[in-house]
């Protein structure tokens, strides 16, 4: 089995919590470019910074596959480390339907015939199918495959950097060319939204914990793709915006999909048909790391299944492996489960997983400090600073974070008559009910056996 080195692993980390600029259009859209820009800023240092290091130090002292849930079920027992994954797992349905519309989204940009109607739902099915078959050559496979769309991904936009510097100052628009969806909001709610939206933007650094048996010297290599993934994806935000809001365009044009609009706007003044190949590179990076996402997620949740089937918490068959390491049935099953959720809306699903995903962080952080407390002789390659009140204080503005943006979406609703937060609620709680069934269904295969 070929394990992960260091950049491929970069890459997979970049695609498990990132898109590249893709999907900030609305960011700026609801917020104006300078708070935008001040969210992508300050986000990082609050959220992402704090999770990386966490991850950082729990994959290098404990680096098998199954990552977070092994974490938990250490620290805090087999009961919580089940809740840990059940509400991983559980965000995985919502966050895994966005990436398959998302790349369904911009290829309709190239032709909108090829997506209208059912087509968009069989392009979302192809693509599931395509990550599928990809997952099953191997985490190696999949790690190699994101360092190149990574590339093509972020080729397109260093033109738009590039013409954006080149024309600072130098664009005037008489008036707005792009016909876009009216922001019928308040300030308020708009900042609010702004906010929904970059903190799932930097959701998912502990992904990659997952395949660490996987992954080439675990115990230096997670650290350094954690700290260089941060600043990789940080930059990838932040540039962009920054130079297109020096050249004119006005902020309130910015929907999903406007990063088309602005390549041919900025590209015009080279010429028509440069302005042509710029905007259908967007298309295509657009619809590429909707795959890239999707094909990087599967390679970290497919292996939660089958950490739990290897401790008796799930049917053993889900532990199955092929020769180069892959659960192949975990994958299927995942994938099954990904496809059902096609075609939901974008917004309740951004609510319910940042409400499953953050109370699942919340439970990887405690499990820090708890393995600080407990387990001080463990062997730990990399370490949070500061001993155990860093172990401890390291989670606070996370922490505030998650609760700060449940509350706020608190009155988005899945239906008319059910309210996301509640939605999500029901489903956590849920977890404990399963694992009751679980441990009944354990016991009675243990006296059937006897």
């Amino acid at each position: 089995m070929r394990l992960l080195r260091l950049l491929p692993l970069v890459a997979a980390t970049y695609f498990m919590v990132s898109g590249g600029p893709y999907g900030l259009e609305d960011i700026v859209g609801q917020a104006g470019y300078a708070r935008a820009l001040l969210l992508l800023c300050i986000v990082p240092l609050i959220w992402s910074l704090p999770t990386a290091l966490m991850v950082g130090e729990l994959a290098s002292a404990l680096p098998e596959d199954g990552g977070f849930y092994i974490w938990v079920s250490r620290a805090l027992g087999r009961f919580w480390g089940f809740q840990e994954a059940w509400l991983s797992l559980s965000a995985s349905i919502f966050d895994m339907a966005i990436y398959p519309a998302l790349a369904v989204a911009y290829l309709g940009q190239l032709q909108p015939a090829l997506t209208a109607g059912h087509r968009g739902v069989a392009w979302s099915l192809a693509v599931v199918v395509v990550c599928v078959a990809w997952n099953l050559r191997g985490a190696n496979s999949v790690g190699q495959g994101s360092l190149w769309m990574l590339a093509l991904l972020l080729t397109p936009f260093l033109g738009i950097v590039g013409l954006g510097i080149w024309r600072s100052g130098l664009l005037h628009l008489a008036s707005d060319p792009v016909q876009h969806v009216s922001m019928a909001r308040t300030p308020h709610g708009s900042l609010v939204t702004a906010l929904l939206f970059v903190v799932w933007n930097y959701m998912g650094w502990d992904n990659a914990s997952t395949i660490a048996a996987e992954v080439e010297d675990p115990q230096r290599n997670y650290i350094r793709s954690m700290l260089a993934s941060v600043l990789l994806v940080a930059t990838s935000y932040v540039l962009p915006i920054a130079v297109v809001a020096l050249t004119g365009i006005p902020a309130s044009m910015f929907v999903t999909g406007s990063w088309v609009a602005a390549a041919r706007m900025l590209a015009t003044h080279v010429g028509p048909r440069f302005a042509s190949w710029l905007a259908i590179a967007v298309v295509a990076g657009g619809a590429l790391t909707g795959i890239a996402m999707f094909n990087a997620l599967m390679l970290s949740y497919a292996r939660v299944p089958a950490a739990m089937a290897g401790d008796g918490l799930l049917p053993k068959v889900l532990e199955r492996r092929m020769a180069n390491g892959v659960p192949w049935v975990a994958v299927l099953a995942c994938a099954c489960a990904w496809a059902l959720a096609l075609g939901l809306n974008l917004t309740p699903l951004l609510e319910l997983d940042i409400l499953l995903y953050g109370l699942s962080l919340v439970l990887e952080f405690v499990a820090l400090a708890v393995l600080r407390w407990r387990e001080p002789s463990l062997i730990r390659p990399f370490r949070v600073p500061f001993g155990r009140f860093g172990a401890v204080a390291i989670g606070i503005a996370p922490t505030l974070l998650i609760f700060f943006t449940i509350f706020a979406a608190r009155a988005d609703r899945i239906t008319p008559k059910l309210p996301a937060i509640l939605f999500g609620t029901i489903l956590a709680v849920a977890g404990s009910l399963f694992y009751l069934c679980t441990l009944r269904r354990k016991g009675a295969g243990n006296r059937t056996t006897s």
